[in-house]
């Protein structure tokens, strides 16, 4: 069973997601919170019992605190749970802000049900996942290699090896460790070796901002 969080500050919204979401036999609402305080109250009061929530699906935009704020705190105090990101298209920016503190997906308000529940199935595996448009519009923001020097690439990047550069292209086309291990004829456990080497050599928390630096320099790990 995943435990869910919910967090918005509408509450027909939370509503109408508790419905579907509950409809689902392995998907457990054990809370709804209005805004990033309540949601770290909760969580607070939640975690030392069997209700902690495994992924919370947190809303950007909310008074008194918002979803960055609140996803950066829980992701630092309480590692272990996973934060989906629901959002709107004009939130680009707080996408931004949100990935950078931490946050392992990003969906739309509107995605659909069977959809929604499967992301936040992936997520809970460890996944990251993206909801159609968000990453290239996140690209569409970030600078490309060719618009920067090589001394402008990030630190680290052109130390990686010929096989550390051949992984990160394939993360930033949202490729899985599998998928990465079967295109490169490598063991899954070669490629968790590897991505482990990029995020340190890199400075990287995750896979998802791994996926954020290649997708920005990847005219260069092309031709690298």
């Amino acid at each position: 069973m995943i435990r869910l969080l919910l967090v918005e500050d509408q509450e027909i919204v939370r509503r109408g997601l508790k419905t579907l979401l509950e409809t689902k036999p392995d998907l457990q609402v054990v809370g709804e919170a209005g805004n990033g305080q309540q949601a770290i109250e909760l969580v607070a009061l939640l975690h030392p019992t069997d209700q902690q929530p495994d992924v919370i699906l947190m809303d950007i935009r909310m008074p008194i605190m918002d979803g960055v704020t609140a996803t950066e705190y829980l992701c630092q105090q309480f590692s272990g749970i996973k934060i989906l990101v629901l959002t709107t298209f004009d939130d680009d920016q707080y996408i931004a802000e949100a990935l950078r503190v931490g946050a392992k997906g990003y969906l739309l308000k509107d995605t659909p049900a069977e959809e929604l529940a499967e992301v936040i199935r992936s997520i809970h595996r460890g996944y990251t996942q993206f909801g159609p448009g968000i990453l290239e519009k996140m690209m569409a923001r970030t600078p490309t290699a060719e618009a920067n020097p090589p001394e402008a690439l990030p630190p680290g990047l052109q130390d990686l090896t010929a096989r550390e550069k051949q992984v990160l292209r394939m993360i930033a086309t949202g490729a899985s460790n599998r998928e990465i291990a079967q295109a490169l004829f490598l063991s899954e456990g070669t490629v968790r070796n590897h991505i482990s080497h990029i995020l340190t050599r890199l400075n990287l928390r995750d896979r998802t901002q791994a996926a954020i630096i290649a997708n920005s320099c990847l005219s260069w790990l092309e031709k690298a």
